[in-house]
């Protein structure tokens, strides 16, 4: 995988560039599971954290929480400046974004995560000027697998759909969104198989991110030797 073949770069937030302490995820679920009168377990916060189980509706309700009561008390509890002073960048996602930055690569973000979450995250972490499109998933952009915001994501980035482009996430949702909406796959594993308790395919699994710029200057420079 050579990144400069690659006409723009997408990527999801949470888990694949940021994560949040654990602490923070902790005492989201013990309030949530306050309101809703159940407590949830280490195991169950962090499958649905992460979306371990793959869609995180169906999750719910195999736990038999219902996601209209769950949501919005969910959203309700998590305090926007508290996530921010919770959430670090990871440092391999900072070296790839540094690289894609200097090359002057289109980048965008797609994330489940809301706008209220994300922006301060961003901010908080001088993330704000480093995407040239950021699409933070409604019921009007749509959700993934759905293709829908990674249009529009293209679409505010002003590349050409047709051109060749990836998006890089840690779940089964993103990648099946980058394929749905005609894109290379990257699945970024950093929870590892045995926790996540199934494989997940795409077209590149890494568990770094910026095992994407090893790879490309690997190929690079089995081309050079190839031409001398």
């Amino acid at each position: 995988m050579v990144l400069a073949e690659y006409d723009f770069h997408l990527f999801d937030l949470d888990g694949t560039l940021v994560d949040a302490e654990w602490a923070y995820t902790r005492e989201v679920f013990d309030r949530v599971g306050d309101r809703l009168g159940r407590r949830f377990s280490d195991r169950e916060a962090r499958v649905l954290w992460h979306g371990l189980g793959g869609s995180r509706g169906e999750t719910l309700r195999e736990l038999g929480v219902d996601p209209g009561r769950f949501w919005p008390a969910f959203h309700d509890v998590e305090d926007p400046g508290a996530r921010a002073e919770a959430t670090y960048l990871h440092d391999d996602a900072a070296r790839l974004l540094a690289r894609l930055d200097a090359a002057g690569r289109p980048t965008g973000l797609v994330t489940h995560c809301q706008a209220f979450l994300a922006e301060p995250v961003l901010d908080r972490l001088d993330l704000d000027d480093r995407f040239d499109a950021v699409i933070c998933c409604t019921d009007e952009t749509g959700w993934k697998p759905d293709p829908s915001p990674l249009e529009a994501a293209m679409d505010a980035m002003g590349v050409d759909p047709g051109g060749r482009g990836y998006y890089a996430g840690d779940g089964e949702n993103d990648v099946a969104a980058a394929w749905n909406a005609g894109l290379d796959a990257v699945h970024v594993e950093r929870i590892g198989h045995a926790d996540r308790g199934r494989c997940v395919l795409g077209d590149r699994r890494v568990e770094r991110i910026d095992e994407l710029i090893a790879a490309s200057e690997a190929t690079q420079t089995d081309t050079s030797s190839a031409l001398r």
